[in-house]
């Protein structure tokens, strides 16, 4: 066991369903057989979550990483103490849970800019309180830019059958498209590569969906893939990269879902994101629950390794018991897979 690796997981708003998906990941023994993972976060956040979801975890609280002891059953942590017992409301946003969360965050990227852990696993943090808590960050990926130095990085989101990275991500639909330019394109391209190697595959085929309907149909519908797009393309050719495209973005998908192509570079947020989660997320009516919420969030371009779920922080359910831990425990798999084909 002493091959395994340490990881630090942030755990996210406690308004929202972040402990609770931690506990749940850290029930199952497979985690531990993979990794040492070590919680950022809050006792008291801890032991309530523990309690609701009726689990017989126990919390081994560190100072720091050294002492982290990685054994099944006892949940190594570090307390930040912002909350006490019943201090905090589920459900709602709130600026201390806001500036919790973020903290958080900047605390697991020094420990892995400082490389006392391989990786970090993100849970879930809420938009609106961290802008409450004045915190100038639109989500993960912009704090993870910022604190490690990273000028070029992309949002790359994976489920069992597709992948999927983005141009552009938090922004409105205007400024997407505005962004959509050769050299951002061709940057993306490059960094999809990156991505598709550092979890598992050795020669990805990457295909570029287009901006407007069809890919505009040779002009007619805009000018953005004849300008900008196939510009892109035909750089990364160049250099030897497997890339097609642009595919028209209604059909792109099915065919990168259906294994002729590996991954999907998508121009903008919710292109990207709606395909995923459909491909990823399994509803049942009958039960009123969801069966299946599997999905990763990955920022590459980072000097260490992040990634998350693809999920937020589930308002409507927090407190309760029912939140899904199973794309918090593909995320964990896919930081500790991405950690050892990075070290190749």
């Amino acid at each position: 066991m002493n091959h395994r690796i340490k990881i630090a997981i942030t755990m996210g708003d406690p308004a929202g369903v972040g402990a609770e998906i931690v506990v749940k990941a850290l029930s199952h023994i497979d985690v531990y057989r993979k990794c040492v993972p070590i919680v950022v976060g809050d006792c008291a956040v801890l032991e309530d979550a523990l309690e609701f979801c009726d689990l017989p975890l126990r919390l081994h609280k560190i100072e720091n990483t050294d002492e982290a002891m990685g054994k099944f059953g006892e949940i190594d942590f570090i307390d930040f103490g912002f909350f006490e017992k019943n201090g905090w409301e589920y459900k709602k946003n709130n600026a201390k849970c806001g500036e919790a969360s973020f903290k958080y965050i900047v605390y697991a990227i020094n420990l892995a800019m400082e490389k006392k852990v391989e990786a970090v696993i993100t849970a879930p943090i809420n938009k609106k309180s961290l802008r409450m808590a004045d915190i100038p960050y639109d989500g993960h990926t912009e704090i993870f830019a910022e604190y490690t130095g990273t000028k070029d990085f992309a949002m790359l989101l994976a489920s069992k059958y597709l992948h999927v990275i983005h141009v552009s991500t938090h922004c409105s639909l205007k400024e997407a498209c505005e962004r959509v330019k050769k050299e951002r394109v061709y940057k993306v391209i490059k960094l999809a590569e990156r991505g598709m190697k550092e979890l598992g595959y050795s020669n990805p085929k990457i295909v570029v969906a287009g901006l407007n309907p069809h890919s505009s149909e040779d002009g007619l519908f805009g000018d953005e893939e004849e300008k900008e797009i196939i510009p892109a393309i035909e750089k990364a050719k160049e250099e030897g990269i497997q890339v097609d495209g642009p595919e028209p973005p209604d059909t792109v998908f099915v065919k990168c879902q259906s294994g002729q192509y590996d991954i999907v570079v998508a121009m903008y947020h919710d292109q990207g994101h709606i395909p995923l989660k459909l491909n990823g997320f399994e509803y049942d009516h009958m039960h009123n629950k969801y069966n299946s919420v599997s999905g990763i969030n990955c920022t590459i371009g980072l000097p260490i390794i992040r990634t998350s779920v693809d999920h937020g922080t589930a308002f409507g359910k927090a407190g309760e018991g029912r939140a899904n831990e199973e794309s918090l425990i593909d995320a964990i798999f896919a930081g500790v897979k991405m950690v050892g084909n990075r070290s190749v």
